[in-house]
């Protein structure tokens, strides 16, 4: 039996789409998975893990990779199309270590696709991508879905040198990479399809922009909440806060308002090696000439000081820096990832001339910083899975 066929308006006319199940029951499949998981918290995830799972299985959120992709859905086949997406083939999926919630966000994402997809999981990694794998098909409603995971997806952990890294590449026609430019690299260089897609998601910086204006109760916790959750390790965690505009004087009493709500926000405490840790990392910023303090329990290091002054790098570090527009455009890292902001007016056509001149990737609200989507560090890697066919009838 053929595929589906699923229709789309797009901006070139009428497009069919090719999946072996129902998308749009996949996504209710998926969409009904949030009620038991709003009951119990497994073991394996953090609250906040859990929490980010659940909104992301918002069917809005699940549909909208189809729509900014193909179009507006179609009720009835259109009399004629202009162009049909068909699965391109296996899809690859090299984990990183240091987020190890991107396991079971990427999981979700590609199995929309409808292809085989084959996970191998950081080697020192929190297997995060199991975990969910192995609730998803016990928790799931039989189905079409819940039988693609079973039979589609595996999960795999190897060493750099296994025989199976170079089955991995071979063997796919979509090759997803996380992690150190060095593993990129070395990936890239194993054995795989001519035609076949790679997408390499390497080593990135963030930075939080915030104006004095926009700062209230929800800016400072959410800036709390999306830096705590992986400090420095995270590519779109804020390893510094760019207060726009301001003085070294509003930049300590940012740093103040933060040590003083991270203990409602942040109520777990730290090992000892990250506590230790974040002690080194204050008394070598104070050698620095930062003016630095330590949370609650040495949970993280808050710091402010001038632009000019050398970055700080500790797993818990964060930084706090006034800074004009021009100056914080200047002193973009190379390899800047994200920008997520506070502002009173981010719609201004100022700030997209301004970011015309950077390489910034993404510019988001503050709390979508660690937002996964189908459109990732400038690339468009889920289109990617589905070869197009032009037709002309």
């Amino acid at each position: 039996m053929s595929d589906p066929l699923h229709y789309f308006h797009s901006a070139s006319g009428p497009v069919a789409l090719a999946l072996p199940f129902d998308y749009s029951q996949a996504i209710q499949d998926w969409a009904s998975l949030r009620s038991a998981m709003l009951r119990q918290v497994p073991l394996e995830f953090s609250p906040d893990e859990w929490a980010y799972l659940v909104s992301f299985l918002h069917p809005d959120n699940l549909l909208q990779p189809f729509l900014s992709n193909f179009g507006t859905a179609l009720e009835k086949a259109p009399t004629r199309i202009s162009r049909l997406y068909r699965p391109r083939g296996p899809i690859a999926i090299w984990l990183p270590n240091n987020v190890s919630l991107l396991g079971p966000l990427g999981l979700i994402l590609l199995s929309l696709c409808g292809q085989p997809i084959r996970m191998k999981l950081g080697s020192s990694a929190q297997d995060l991508a199991s975990a969910f794998l192995s609730y998803a098909k016990a928790k799931l409603p039989s189905g079409a879905l819940r039988d693609y995971l079973g039979s589609q997806v595996t999960t795999d952990r190897f060493s750099r040198n296994d025989p199976r890294q170079a089955e991995l590449s071979q063997q796919a026609q979509v090759r997803l990479v996380f992690g150190s430019d060095q593993a990129a690299a070395a990936i890239d260089q194993l054995p795989h399809p001519l035609e076949s897609q790679g997408f390499a998601f390497v080593d990135r910086q963030s930075e939080a922009w915030l104006e004095p204006a926009a700062l209230s109760e929800q800016v400072l916790d959410t800036l709390i909440k999306v830096f705590a959750i992986y400090g420095q390790a995270g590519c779109t965690s804020p390893r510094r806060v760019i207060l726009l505009d301001a003085t070294m004087a509003e930049a300590r009493q940012l740093r103040d308002q933060l040590l003083n709500r991270w203990p409602k926000r942040i109520q777990t405490k730290p090992a000892m090696h990250s506590a230790s840790a974040t002690l080194m990392a204050l008394h070598w910023a104070r050698a620095l000439g930062w003016d630095a303090q330590a949370t609650q329990n040495n949970g993280a290091m808050l710091a402010c000081g001038d632009y000019g002054l050398p970055s700080i790098q500790a797993p818990m570090a964060l930084s706090i820096q006034p800074a004009s527009k021009l100056q914080a455009l200047a002193g973009l890292p190379a390899n800047i990832q994200t920008l997520g902001h506070a502002l009173t007016q981010p719609e201004h056509p100022d700030w997209l001339h301004l970011l015309a001149n950077s390489q910034v990737r993404r510019f988001v609200p503050l709390a979508q910083m660690h937002h996964f989507t189908s459109f990732w560090d400038g690339e468009e890697f889920w289109r990617h899975c589905f070869t197009p066919m032009e037709v002309r009838q």
